[in-house]
Protein backbone atom coordinates (compact mmCIF):
# COMPACT_ATOMS: atom_id res chain seq x y z
CA UNK A 1 0.00 0.00 0.00
CA UNK A 2 2.82 2.39 0.98
CA UNK A 3 4.63 1.70 -2.30
CA UNK A 4 1.53 2.46 -4.37
CA UNK A 5 0.96 5.70 -2.43
CA UNK A 6 4.54 6.79 -3.08
CA UNK A 7 4.09 6.03 -6.77
CA UNK A 8 0.93 8.15 -6.96
CA UNK A 9 2.63 11.02 -5.12
CA UNK A 10 5.54 10.88 -7.59
CA UNK A 11 3.08 11.07 -10.47
CA UNK A 12 1.37 14.08 -8.84
CA UNK A 13 4.71 15.88 -8.69
CA UNK A 14 5.38 15.05 -12.36
CA UNK A 15 1.96 16.33 -13.40
CA UNK A 16 2.56 19.57 -11.49
CA UNK A 17 5.81 20.06 -13.42
CA UNK A 18 4.03 19.31 -16.71
CA UNK A 19 1.34 21.85 -15.84
CA UNK A 20 4.03 24.48 -15.26
CA UNK A 21 5.58 23.74 -18.67
CA UNK A 22 2.19 23.98 -20.38
CA UNK A 23 1.48 27.32 -18.69
CA UNK A 24 4.88 28.63 -19.79
CA UNK A 25 4.29 27.53 -23.40
CA UNK A 26 0.89 29.19 -23.40
CA UNK A 27 2.37 32.41 -22.04
CA UNK A 28 5.14 32.46 -24.65
CA UNK A 29 2.65 31.85 -27.46
CA UNK A 30 0.39 34.64 -26.20
CA UNK A 31 3.30 37.09 -25.96
CA UNK A 32 4.50 36.29 -29.49
CA UNK A 33 1.01 36.63 -30.94
CA UNK A 34 0.51 40.00 -29.26
CA UNK A 35 3.90 41.26 -30.46
CA UNK A 36 3.21 40.14 -34.04
CA UNK A 37 -0.19 41.85 -34.08
CA UNK A 38 1.53 45.14 -33.33
CA UNK A 39 3.59 44.78 -36.52
CA UNK A 40 0.65 44.07 -38.83
CA UNK A 41 -0.62 47.67 -38.84
CA UNK A 42 2.87 48.94 -39.71
CA UNK A 43 3.10 46.55 -42.65
CA UNK A 44 -0.33 47.64 -43.89
CA UNK A 45 0.61 51.31 -43.64
CA UNK A 46 3.73 50.58 -45.70
CA UNK A 47 1.65 48.71 -48.29
CA UNK A 48 -0.83 51.61 -48.51
CA UNK A 49 2.03 54.02 -49.20
CA UNK A 50 3.33 51.75 -51.94
CA UNK A 51 -0.19 51.46 -53.33
CA UNK A 52 -0.44 55.22 -53.75
CA UNK A 53 2.89 55.22 -55.53
CA UNK A 54 1.74 52.43 -57.84
CA UNK A 55 -1.45 54.34 -58.68
CA UNK A 56 0.60 57.39 -59.67
CA UNK A 57 3.08 55.31 -61.67
CA UNK A 58 0.20 53.67 -63.53
CA UNK A 59 -1.19 57.09 -64.40
CA UNK A 60 2.11 57.96 -66.08
CA UNK A 61 2.32 54.69 -68.00
CA UNK A 62 1.27 54.25 -71.62
CA UNK A 63 -1.42 51.67 -72.14
CA UNK A 64 -1.57 48.73 -72.01
CA UNK A 65 0.05 48.03 -68.66
CA UNK A 66 2.88 45.48 -68.49
CA UNK A 67 1.62 41.89 -68.43
CA UNK A 68 2.66 39.26 -65.91
CA UNK A 69 0.97 36.50 -67.91
CA UNK A 70 2.71 34.03 -70.25
CA UNK A 71 4.01 35.15 -73.61
CA UNK A 72 2.43 33.74 -76.76
CA UNK A 73 3.42 30.13 -77.19
CA UNK A 74 4.75 29.93 -73.63
CA UNK A 75 3.36 27.32 -71.24
CA UNK A 76 1.89 28.81 -68.05
CA UNK A 77 3.59 27.69 -64.84
CA UNK A 78 2.02 28.14 -61.41
CA UNK A 79 3.25 28.04 -57.85
CA UNK A 80 1.27 27.66 -54.64
CA UNK A 81 2.76 28.92 -51.38
CA UNK A 82 1.60 27.32 -48.12
CA UNK A 83 2.46 29.01 -44.82
CA UNK A 84 2.53 26.31 -42.14
CA UNK A 85 3.85 25.92 -38.60
CA UNK A 86 7.51 25.62 -37.76
CA UNK A 87 6.94 23.99 -34.37
CA UNK A 88 4.49 21.52 -32.92
CA UNK A 89 1.62 21.64 -30.43
CA UNK A 90 -0.74 23.38 -32.87
CA UNK A 91 -3.46 20.74 -33.23
CA UNK A 92 -4.78 20.38 -36.79
CA UNK A 93 -3.40 23.76 -37.91
CA UNK A 94 -1.23 22.42 -40.74
CA UNK A 95 -3.78 19.90 -41.99
CA UNK A 96 -6.41 22.62 -42.33
CA UNK A 97 -4.07 24.79 -44.41
CA UNK A 98 -3.45 21.84 -46.74
CA UNK A 99 -7.15 21.00 -46.93
CA UNK A 100 -7.99 24.51 -48.14
CA UNK A 101 -5.17 24.29 -50.72
CA UNK A 102 -6.41 21.00 -52.22
CA UNK A 103 -8.26 22.62 -55.20
CA UNK A 104 -5.17 24.69 -56.03
CA UNK A 105 -2.94 21.61 -56.05
CA UNK A 106 -5.11 19.62 -58.47
CA UNK A 107 -2.95 20.34 -61.52
CA UNK A 108 0.35 19.77 -59.66
CA UNK A 109 1.80 23.29 -59.54
CA UNK A 110 5.18 24.06 -57.98
CA UNK A 111 4.67 23.78 -54.24
CA UNK A 112 6.43 26.25 -51.95
CA UNK A 113 6.28 25.29 -48.27
CA UNK A 114 7.10 27.63 -45.40
CA UNK A 115 7.41 25.73 -42.11
CA UNK A 116 9.04 22.39 -41.28
CA UNK A 117 5.79 20.87 -40.03
CA UNK A 118 4.21 21.58 -43.40
CA UNK A 119 7.00 19.68 -45.16
CA UNK A 120 6.11 16.62 -43.07
CA UNK A 121 2.44 16.92 -44.05
CA UNK A 122 3.41 17.26 -47.72
CA UNK A 123 5.46 14.05 -47.45
CA UNK A 124 2.56 12.23 -45.83
CA UNK A 125 0.26 13.32 -48.68
CA UNK A 126 2.77 12.47 -51.39
CA UNK A 127 3.17 16.08 -52.56
CA UNK A 128 6.55 17.04 -54.04
CA UNK A 129 7.99 20.29 -52.67
CA UNK A 130 9.77 22.60 -55.12
CA UNK A 131 10.99 25.18 -52.59
CA UNK A 132 10.93 25.40 -48.81
CA UNK A 133 12.07 27.57 -45.92
CA UNK A 134 11.67 27.68 -42.17
CA UNK A 135 8.78 29.66 -40.75
CA UNK A 136 9.69 32.55 -38.49
CA UNK A 137 9.94 32.02 -34.74
CA UNK A 138 10.04 35.76 -33.93
CA UNK A 139 8.41 38.74 -35.71
CA UNK A 140 11.83 40.29 -36.38
CA UNK A 141 12.56 37.48 -38.85
CA UNK A 142 9.66 38.42 -41.14
CA UNK A 143 11.60 40.76 -43.45
CA UNK A 144 14.30 38.17 -44.09
CA UNK A 145 11.83 35.43 -44.95
CA UNK A 146 9.70 37.75 -47.12
CA UNK A 147 12.84 38.80 -49.02
CA UNK A 148 13.80 35.19 -49.74
CA UNK A 149 10.27 34.38 -50.84
CA UNK A 150 10.07 37.47 -53.07
CA UNK A 151 13.32 36.47 -54.77
CA UNK A 152 12.05 32.90 -55.21
CA UNK A 153 9.02 34.31 -57.04
CA UNK A 154 10.55 37.08 -59.17
CA UNK A 155 13.67 35.27 -60.37
CA UNK A 156 11.75 32.57 -62.30
CA UNK A 157 9.23 35.23 -63.39
CA UNK A 158 12.04 37.19 -65.01
CA UNK A 159 13.00 34.06 -66.97
CA UNK A 160 9.40 33.40 -68.01
CA UNK A 161 9.26 30.24 -65.91
CA UNK A 162 6.55 31.37 -63.49
CA UNK A 163 3.36 33.16 -64.45
CA UNK A 164 0.98 32.51 -61.56
CA UNK A 165 1.43 32.49 -57.77
CA UNK A 166 -1.16 31.95 -55.04
CA UNK A 167 -0.62 31.91 -51.30
CA UNK A 168 -2.58 30.00 -48.64
CA UNK A 169 -2.28 30.85 -44.96
CA UNK A 170 -4.21 30.95 -41.71
CA UNK A 171 -5.69 34.11 -40.23
CA UNK A 172 -5.87 35.12 -36.56
CA UNK A 173 -9.06 33.79 -35.05
CA UNK A 174 -11.32 36.64 -33.95
CA UNK A 175 -14.09 34.23 -32.88
CA UNK A 176 -11.94 31.35 -31.63
CA UNK A 177 -12.28 29.42 -34.91
CA UNK A 178 -9.24 29.36 -37.18
CA UNK A 179 -9.78 30.59 -40.73
CA UNK A 180 -7.63 29.95 -43.81
CA UNK A 181 -7.48 32.37 -46.73
CA UNK A 182 -6.23 32.14 -50.32
CA UNK A 183 -5.00 35.10 -52.35
CA UNK A 184 -3.35 35.61 -55.72
CA UNK A 185 0.06 37.26 -55.86
CA UNK A 186 0.80 36.83 -59.59
CA UNK A 187 -0.49 37.97 -62.09
CA UNK A 188 -0.41 41.32 -60.33
CA UNK A 189 -3.82 42.99 -60.13
CA UNK A 190 -3.31 46.60 -61.26
CA UNK A 191 -7.06 47.30 -61.04
CA UNK A 192 -6.72 47.63 -57.26
CA UNK A 193 -5.02 51.00 -57.75
CA UNK A 194 -7.34 53.51 -59.45
CA UNK A 195 -5.93 56.63 -61.09
CA UNK A 196 -5.49 59.38 -58.47
CA UNK A 197 -7.58 62.53 -58.75
CA UNK A 198 -6.22 66.04 -58.53
CA UNK A 199 -2.50 65.33 -58.62
CA UNK A 200 0.48 66.57 -60.61
CA UNK A 201 2.98 64.09 -62.09
CA UNK A 202 6.20 64.21 -60.04
CA UNK A 203 9.70 64.52 -61.45
CA UNK A 204 11.19 61.07 -62.00
CA UNK A 205 14.74 59.75 -62.16
CA UNK A 206 13.52 56.43 -63.58
CA UNK A 207 11.38 55.63 -66.61
CA UNK A 208 7.77 55.01 -65.47
CA UNK A 209 7.89 51.33 -66.48
CA UNK A 210 10.99 50.64 -64.37
CA UNK A 211 9.56 52.60 -61.46
CA UNK A 212 6.31 50.66 -61.66
CA UNK A 213 8.16 47.32 -61.79
CA UNK A 214 10.13 48.17 -58.66
CA UNK A 215 7.05 49.40 -56.81
CA UNK A 216 5.17 46.22 -57.73
CA UNK A 217 8.00 44.03 -56.46
CA UNK A 218 8.10 46.01 -53.21
CA UNK A 219 4.32 45.76 -52.87
CA UNK A 220 4.50 41.97 -53.29
CA UNK A 221 7.16 41.97 -50.57
CA UNK A 222 4.74 43.86 -48.30
CA UNK A 223 1.91 41.42 -49.12
CA UNK A 224 4.12 38.45 -48.28
CA UNK A 225 5.29 40.13 -45.06
CA UNK A 226 1.68 40.66 -43.97
CA UNK A 227 0.75 37.05 -44.82
CA UNK A 228 3.74 35.72 -42.85
CA UNK A 229 2.92 37.87 -39.84
CA UNK A 230 -0.76 36.92 -39.85
CA UNK A 231 0.12 33.23 -40.18
CA UNK A 232 2.57 33.59 -37.29
CA UNK A 233 -0.17 35.08 -35.11
CA UNK A 234 -2.56 32.28 -36.14
CA UNK A 235 0.06 29.61 -35.39
CA UNK A 236 0.62 30.94 -31.89
CA UNK A 237 -3.12 31.24 -31.29
CA UNK A 238 -3.47 27.59 -32.32
CA UNK A 239 -0.71 26.72 -29.85
CA UNK A 240 -2.50 28.67 -27.13
CA UNK A 241 -5.72 26.73 -27.78
CA UNK A 242 -3.80 23.45 -27.70
CA UNK A 243 -2.18 24.41 -24.39
CA UNK A 244 -5.55 25.39 -22.90
CA UNK A 245 -6.94 21.97 -23.85
CA UNK A 246 -3.80 20.25 -22.52
CA UNK A 247 -4.03 22.15 -19.24
CA UNK A 248 -7.66 21.06 -18.83
CA UNK A 249 -6.63 17.42 -19.38
CA UNK A 250 -3.74 17.79 -16.95
CA UNK A 251 -6.06 19.32 -14.36
CA UNK A 252 -8.45 16.37 -14.72
CA UNK A 253 -5.56 13.92 -14.31
CA UNK A 254 -4.28 15.83 -11.30
CA UNK A 255 -7.68 15.75 -9.60
CA UNK A 256 -7.90 12.01 -10.17
CA UNK A 257 -4.40 11.42 -8.79
CA UNK A 258 -5.04 13.60 -5.73
CA UNK A 259 -8.25 11.68 -5.08
CA UNK A 260 -6.35 8.39 -5.41
CA UNK A 261 -3.63 9.59 -3.05
CA UNK A 262 -6.18 10.58 -0.42
CA UNK A 263 -7.90 7.22 -0.70
CA UNK A 264 -4.61 5.34 -0.48
CA UNK A 265 -3.47 7.45 2.48
CA UNK A 266 -6.79 6.79 4.24
CA UNK A 267 -6.49 3.07 3.50
CA UNK A 268 -2.96 3.09 4.92
CA UNK A 269 -4.13 4.84 8.09
CA UNK A 270 -7.04 2.40 8.41
CA UNK A 271 -4.70 -0.60 7.99
CA UNK A 272 -2.38 0.81 10.62
CA UNK A 273 -5.25 1.34 13.09
CA UNK A 274 -6.52 -2.18 12.48
CA UNK A 275 -3.01 -3.54 12.97
CA UNK A 276 -2.58 -1.64 16.24
CA UNK A 277 -6.02 -2.72 17.50
CA UNK A 278 -5.30 -6.34 16.61
CA UNK A 279 -1.93 -6.20 18.40
CA UNK A 280 -3.54 -4.70 21.52
CA UNK A 281 -6.14 -7.49 21.65
CA UNK A 282 -3.40 -10.10 21.36
CA UNK A 283 -1.55 -8.58 24.34
CA UNK A 284 -4.68 -8.88 26.49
Amino acid sequence: MTGKLAEVEDRIETVHKLSAVISAMRGIAAARAQEARAHVDSIRTYADTLGRGIAQAIAMMPTPLPSTGPERGQAASRAVILLTAEQGFVGTYNERVFDVAVPLLADAPDLFIIGDRGILVAEERGLPVSWSAAMISHPEQTAGLATRLTEAIFEPMANGGLTGVEIVHALPASTGEMQVTTSRIVPFDYSRFPRPDGWSPPMLTLPPDRLLARLVEEYVFAELSEAIMLAFVAENEARMRAMIAARANVQDSLETLVSDSRRLRQDAITDEIVELATGQQAIR
